[in-house]
Order: C-alpha cells, then structure tokens, then sequence
C-alpha cells in the first residue's frame, strides 16, 4: 500500500490506476482495507473500474491516532483521499462503520460522490450493538484475553450466517480463522469502537442526501440487523434497497459472488465503466 499525508495523518491506501471510473472502498470497524483484495477488488478491475482501496486512521499502516478522533475526521480523510487522488466523480462502497463513513461523505460533499453503495448502512445503532459496542471498549481496557476458543464461536455466531454455520467445514474454517487473532485490541481499534458508541441518530440528516445509494442489507446480520438498513432505505429520497440472503455481517465474504454481481449490476446502471456494456438492474430479491 502507499501511505500519503492526507488530513493531518499518514493515511495508507492502494490504487489500481488505470482509465475507468474510480470506485473508493471503506472498510469497517477494526479492519484494513486489504480486506476488498479478497473478492471485491478483482470483479471491480475485471468490470473497467479504477479502484481505491483504504485503511482507516485507527488501523496500521494508517496511523493509530490512539488519542482518539471524531466521524467528521474519517470523512475528512475520505475526501481528502479522493482530492490527493485528483478525482472529481468517485463511487464509495463501505460496509458497517465504511458504510456510515461513505453515507456522511455523500451528505457532506455531494459534489465529489457519484453514487454510494452501503453494504450494513444504517441511520442509528439499536440498544443491543450499543451494549456489544460499549463492552468491546470495556474489554479493551482489561489486562485479560478471552479463551481464543470461546472468542471465535462468538465471532461467528456475531458475524455470520447460520447456513454458514450449518456447513461444518466452512464453520471450522472460519473458527480458525477468528482464533488465529488473539483479540487484542489496539488504541486505535478502541478509538474506531468509540466513534460507534458515539454515533447519535442521524435519520433526519439522512433525508438530505442527494447522490444515488443503494443500500445492501445482510439477511441473517446479526451485528447491523437488516431492519436497521431497511429502516435507512425509507429514509433516503430514491435509495434502492435489496437483502443478500444466507449472509451475516460478512457478507462480501460468506456470499461475494452474490454480492458482488448487485455491485456491478448497480455501478454499471447509474455510474458505467462502460455505457456499451449491458448489465441486470440491481434487484431487491435474491435467490
């Protein structure tokens, strides 16, 4: 990744270059930008696309910023991203807290944003991710570790679907997975986790957004229910909304074929890599 002076920080990011329309992916809470190199990165380049990937202040290479910092600084990176970038018309895909951060970036600079893509996005926390959010803070500040076990089967019944679950070895595989990590979390992991404990309901400002969006809801999710993003397609003039079934919190992950297709048929209908290209309307039911 590169690492450029954006907004005060040393901010990491990966550009693949190239002549088509620049696609901005914003990770979650707690996670690199990397993560997009998985699935979602190579359907966008096949597809013509220019894309960006980032990792959040908070997160390394970025900086950790451990002092903490606000909503309005990791829209401001994002913006200040695309302008060190030269951009002047991006597509911004986020998934969870990425999916908050693209939403306000639309609200806040419309003029830089071609469309969003909200993968999780909603308007507000309900009472259950704000305990779950308050009591990872709290674990961060104990000298303790949870048993790697025991952490990785909340994990996954936290992030994922229970057909995933159902498959036993795709289970096992993501145990390991989740285990591999001892669970520490970083000063600048906590300050991303404070940033959702302060999220305040932001319906109402939500209205006022101007730019295309769809809204992608995860069916089974257990950390951003789909209520919560249906609740945010009613809220925001023209959004389209569609649910991915058999998907938790990682989505992009358990389901990318799925996923990835609505991306694509959705960017090549309001933001095409190529107007000759024909591509499906992004539908609100899949099968």
């Amino acid at each position: 990744m590169t690492t450029a002076r954006i907004n005060g920080i040393h901010l990491a990011f990966d550009d693949s270059g190239g002549e088509g329309p620049a696609v901005l992916l914003v990770m979650g809470t707690g996670s690199p930008g990397r993560v997009w190199d998985i699935h979602q990165v190579p359907a966008l380049k096949a597809a013509g696309y220019r894309t960006v990937t980032m990792t959040n202040r908070g997160i390394p290479p970025s900086d950790e910023c451990p002092e903490g910092f606000t909503m309005e600084d990791m829209v401001g990176d994002v913006v200040g991203l695309i302008e060190h970038l030269g951009l002047s018309s991006v597509a911004l895909i986020g998934t969870s807290l990425g999916a908050r951060i693209v939403t306000e970036t639309a609200l806040a600079r419309p003029d830089l944003v071609a469309c969003v893509i909200g993968m999780a996005a909603h308007a507000r926390l309900d009472p259950v991710q704000q305990a779950m959010t308050r009591g990872e803070i709290a674990l961060s500040e104990q000298s303790y570790l949870l048993p790697p076990d025991y952490r990785a089967a909340v994990m996954a019944l936290q992030y994922l679907s229970p057909a995933t679950l159902r498959n036993e070895g795709q289970a096992q595989d993501w145990l390991d997975i989740m285990a591999f990590d001892d669970g520490r979390i970083s000063k600048g992991h906590k300050a991303q986790l404070q940033i959702s404990e302060q999220l305040v309901d932001r319906s109402d400002a939500y209205r006022g957004i101007s730019v295309p969006m769809m809204i992608m809801a995860f069916r089974d999710d257990a950390a951003i229910p789909a209520y919560l993003s249906r609740e945010l397609a009613g809220i925001v003039p023209g959004a389209r909304y569609l649910e991915v079934p058999e998907t938790g919190h990682y989505g992009y992950l358990e389901q990318p074929e799925a996923v990835n297709r609505q991306l694509l048929a959705y960017l090549q209908e309001v933001f095409p890599a190529s107007r000759s290209a024909a591509a499906p309307r992004a539908s609100a039911t899949l099968r």
